[in-house]
């Protein structure tokens, strides 16, 4: 016996394939982001498909198309306007909003229906096949068709039509934050394309000079019919106040009473000498507060704008500055220390004559301004009391000169408005102009058919993608190891890549003539994964042999079989002996020999149902003959005694157990046996098969043990 099969069982095993309990806690299986490109792979036909038939859809579609061209003129608004007389019946000034409301309304212009009747006039629309809305038909049959004229100013059928689809074909447009406004007109024909936008550019620049030209007519006469009514009534108001001042004996220059004038101008003399007597009493009260506190009159506003004094200072600043550094040199007591002191204190008697003196003439200037002061509030007083005689005639002649003023600017605001708006009827003051006259176009611009083909395939993919993830939520397969152990509960101990050549297996574990062909890759991960299945604890009893049952769902058959081969395989290349069951008895077929069924039921012994084909290391037993099924009782007793006579003669039983919801014949068996390996493919197998599989085990007595996945997109 090698290492495989020499672990030694403890007495008190447990009659379940002991799992470890983090893979028993976790309920169900999760999709990984890390697995989506998998899943996308695994589904690549279908997406490939649905991108391919959005991509020939819009392939025909580019090329049944007709090919349009669009043309672009581009206008220059500003709100603003042009200022070429003052007073503009139109506003020239700009809104709150930046002029942009403006804008959009002159954008609403630009596509009204006058602008649009006018180009087509213009360009002569209504005949062009485009727009008169004329098709093959009825160009063929026109001659029978009469249109009638249009009556009363409404539009004639043709022109009705050519308007309804012009507005189709045109467009206006402004960037963000600008007054540039684009025309674009699209149509089958370059050349007509920029025609149009020219065309409709001129229009909307013609409609609004005449608008504005008519608005200053219809002003300038309404305005022309007031002058006579202003004139006389400006001319009644001057009438009546010269009437007045010849009663009350009322004298004015200029005209204002002198009385008045008088008073102004000494009451506007006293507030300035008032002022200026409150300024120098603040200077003279600041020196004497310096004066009580013991200091110089220094820090009055003239003593610091005195030039003498400024010298003065920096005399003594000099002298000091001099003083400290003879007495760093030479010492206190030297006589040039002495002289400069003398110097000094010179200075400063200099500084203090010249400091009394200005607070002298600051004093004097206080008192002048003091006696001018009381001097203008006599004659104000005066002049108050000669006025206040001529008060109440002054008053009336105040209130007839006001309603003269205001009827004079009246009139003479309707007679200036008036000129302006009669020369304004012949100046265009629309601030707008074309910056940009449309060209015709060199390529087309619908469709774009690479445009469009990039996008069929990139929209076509994404709608694919999401086909493939809906259809995979709807019927969700193993996508990950991590998911197969929390779906079945128990540690995944391979991941095999698929077959290369499936056409070369054999149909039954009986039917393996010879070992699989030889891949050294393969072949390390079924070894890796039979070390880790032995190395588990199992729930055979300690005299019969170690043995692995094989399952799967539907879908998983054929790779469930090369997992079988793969394992037996890799146990004989490491010395072992290992029997090869096909316990797969569900199929109606039957090997005519005696076999596992046999076995089970109890009328052969395990001598007589194995047989050696290619090597004396691999044994093989077949199904058997297809008759009455074991009884549980005693189909779990010859189960039993049929791995404890193995074990004399083999150290492994690999068991092809088939799909365990359909196998139900094996149900003895799947309760002996110490391991229950599941196969399954990722991306393959449906993860309700696995939860059928797995509760189909539990109620034969067992759990699954471990699992085996078949990596359908490995490509080695």
């Amino acid at each position: 016996m090698t290492s495989l099969v020499s672990t030694s069982r403890r007495p008190d095993q447990p009659t379940e394939a002991a799992v470890p309990e983090t893979y028993r806690r976790q309920s169900d299986g999760t999709v990984e982001i890390a697995e989506l490109w998998r899943i996308l792979w695994h589904r690549r036909y279908l997406i490939l498909g649905v991108a391919g038939l959005l991509v020939a859809a819009t392939l025909v579609y580019g090329l049944i198309t007709p090919a349009t061209y669009t043309a672009s003129a581009q206008l220059l608004i500003d709100p603003r306007d042009r200022i070429v007389v003052s007073n503009d019946v139109n506003p020239n000034t700009v809104s709150p909003d930046g002029g942009i409301a403006q804008i959009e309304s002159q954008t609403s212009v630009i596509q009204s229906t006058s602008v649009l009747l006018r180009a087509i006039a213009d360009t002569k629309l209504t005949q062009d096949r485009e727009f008169n809305g004329a098709g093959f038909l009825s160009g063929l049959f026109g001659f029978l068709r009469t249109e009638e004229p249009a009556r009363d100013g409404k539009l004639s059928q043709a022109e009705t039509r050519t308007l309804a689809n012009l507005r189709r074909k045109v467009s206006v447009r402004r960037a963000d934050k600008v007054f540039v406004v684009d025309v674009v007109v699209t149509t089958q024909d370059p050349d007509k394309s920029a025609r149009l936008a020219n065309a409709i550019a001129d229009a909307y620049l013609a409609d609004q000079a005449e608008a504005r030209s008519q608005g200053a007519r219809e002003a300038s006469e309404a305005l022309t019919a007031r002058l006579a009514e202003q004139r006389k009534r400006v001319e009644a108001a001057e009438n009546a106040i010269e009437r007045y001042r010849a009663e009350h004996n009322l004298t004015a220059a200029s005209g204002r009473l002198i009385s008045e004038q008088q008073l102004t101008e000494i009451s506007t003399q006293l507030s300035a000498a008032q002022a200026r007597s409150a300024l120098l009493k603040a200077q003279v009260e600041q020196v004497a507060q310096q004066r009580r506190s013991g200091g110089l009159a220094g820090g009055s506003t003239e003593a610091m704008q005195s030039a003498v004094v400024a010298k003065l200072r920096e005399q003594e600043s000099t002298l000091v500055q001099r003083e400290a550094d003879l007495q760093s040199q030479l010492g206190p007591r030297h006589p040039s220390i002495a002289a400069a002191r003398s110097q000094l204190a010179h200075v400063r008697q200099l500084i203090t004559t010249e400091l009394e003196r200005i607070q002298q003439a600051t004093r004097a200037d206080y008192d002048r301004a003091l006696a001018n002061e009381k001097l203008l509030s006599a004659k104000l007083d005066g002049l108050t009391q000669q006025t206040q005689t001529s008060d109440q005639a002054s008053v009336r002649l105040r209130e007839l000169q006001r309603d003269l003023e205001a009827v004079r600017a009246v009139y003479a605001n309707f007679l200036l408005r008036a000129q302006e708006t009669r020369e304004q009827a012949t100046i265009d003051t629309t601030n707008a102009r074309i910056i940009g006259r449309a060209q015709p176009p060199q390529q087309k611009s619908w469709p774009p058919l690479g445009l469009l083909l990039a996008g069929a395939g990139g929209l076509g993919l994404g709608l694919g993608a999401g086909i493939a993830l809906i259809r995979e939520y709807a019927s969700p397969t193993l996508l990950s190891p991590k998911q197969a152990e929390a779906l079945i509960g128990a540690p995944v101990i391979g991941l095999l890549p698929p077959e290369r050549k499936p056409g070369g297996k054999p149909k039954s574990v009986a039917g393996a003539k010879a070992p699989l062909p030889p891949d050294a890759h393969v072949d390390g991960i079924a070894g890796l994964a039979l070390l880790r299945l032995m190395e588990m604890r199992g729930a055979a009893p300690r005299n019969a042999a170690r043995s692995i049952l094989l399952i799967s769902t539907d879908g998983d058959s054929s790779e469930r079989l090369r997992t079988a081969l793969l394992l037996a395989d890799a146990a004989a290349d490491q010395g072992e002996r290992v029997l090869l069951v096909d316990a797969d008895v569900d199929k109606s077929q039957e090997s005519g020999a005696a076999g596992l069924l046999d076995v089970l039921r109890g009328e052969c012994g395990l001598d007589v149902a194995i047989h050696f084909e290619s090597t004396q290391d691999v044994a093989l037993m077949p199904k058997g003959r297809q008759k009455a099924a074991p009884q549980k009782v005693d189909g779990r007793a010859f189960a039993s005694r049929m791995l404890a006579e193995a074990s004399r003669h083999f150290d492994i039983v690999v068991m092809d157990g088939g799909v365990l919801t359909q196998n139900i014949k094996i149900a003895p068996l799947v309760a002996t046996v110490e391991h229950i390996v599941l196969v399954g493919q990722l991306y393959v197998t449906q993860q309700n098969e696995i939860g059928r599989v797995v509760e189909a085990a539990r109620l034969m007595g067992r759990t699954v043990t471990a699992a085996v996945l078949i990596d359908s997109l490995d490509r080695r």
